[in-house]
């Protein structure tokens, strides 16, 4: 997703490449400003507050907010001895984080041994995600990790003819199917109920979760596990999909005006639990 993940420009398997020339290094690291007011929350209480987060971009991994240490609760760390070694920033130290009354072990770090090519991460600390209660921009929670913003999704209407099988089962045919767009992702095909024989659709137990779209539902078609999925209620920013199925062309037959359909190299994705004790609704709200 977004400039490191998946296809991105910073990706292993980037689906473009620099014009240079001479081959860039197989790894690069982006670090810049987030220029956004970022909160960290644990135990009930603020740990980090800041309006000097730089977002550190790495091959293969969600965007992480490093703060300045000056910005965080000098009582929320406490340095541990663990000392780990980062494939490109050197020497890691560890923090056990406390909050209220909370208390998580390894629930921050910091590249203390920094060559010169990364001082933007000198005396800054970088939290778990998911060791803490929350983060914020401002007064809203975020979800997921931090924001990217290289990551978009677009959504366009088309006339084109989409067509599911499964054998010689015809499970979709539309003429009005929407494609959205994402950073990082070859097209993804949404298929409007009217034009699916749901009794090939079987829901089936387990979800998962985007930080750009919600919470995803997931259906065996005709036999296939899993072919076929769909978020019910989609965040705001991708609304036009809410309840509108997509197909996975590596389980079922997919074709496009024709056109069978494949999965893209590099187009699988890292399963993401929901954040510690968030409401999958709330960010759908005000």
């Amino acid at each position: 997703m977004g400039l490191s993940w998946q296809q991105g420009p910073l990706a292993p398997r980037a689906v473009g490449r620099f014009l240079t020339p001479e081959p860039l290094p197989e790894r690069l690291l982006f670090a810049e400003p987030l220029r956004r007011r970022m909160r960290v929350r644990l135990g009930g209480t603020w740990i980090a507050d800041s309006e000097d987060v730089v977002l550190l971009h790495e091959p293969d991994r969600y965007p992480v907010a490093y703060f300045p240490i000056a910005d965080v609760a000098p009582e929320a760390l406490k340095r541990l001895p663990t000392v780990t070694s980062h494939h490109d920033l050197g020497e890691t130290s560890w923090f056990e984080v406390r909050g209220g009354d909370r208390t998580a072990p390894r629930g921050a770090w910091q590249h203390v041994a920094l060559p010169d090519h990364a001082v933007e991460l000198t005396d800054r600390v970088a939290f778990a995600w998911r060791a803490m209660d929350a983060f914020y921009e401002e007064d809203e929670r975020i979800v997921g990790h931090a924001a990217d913003a290289y990551h978009r999704n677009d959504i366009r209407s088309t006339s084109r003819h989409l067509v599911v099988r499964v054998g010689d089962r015809v499970v979709a045919d539309s003429h009005a199917p929407l494609v959205l767009y994402e950073s990082g992702f070859a097209p993804r095909w949404y298929v409007p109920r009217a034009d699916i024989d749901e009794s090939a659709l079987t829901a089936v137990e387990g979800q998962t979760f985007c930080p750009y779209k919600g919470l995803a539902s997931y259906y065996d078609v005709a036999g296939a596990p899993r072919g076929a999925w769909c978020y019910r209620e989609a965040w705001p920013e991708v609304a036009r999909v809410s309840d509108l199925v997509s197909f996975e062309p590596d389980k079922v037959t997919v074709l496009l005006d024709d056109k069978v359909l494949t999965l893209e190299p590099g187009q699988k994705v890292t399963p993401h639990g929901v954040d510690r004790d968030l409401d999958p609704s709330e960010p759908t709200r005000g």
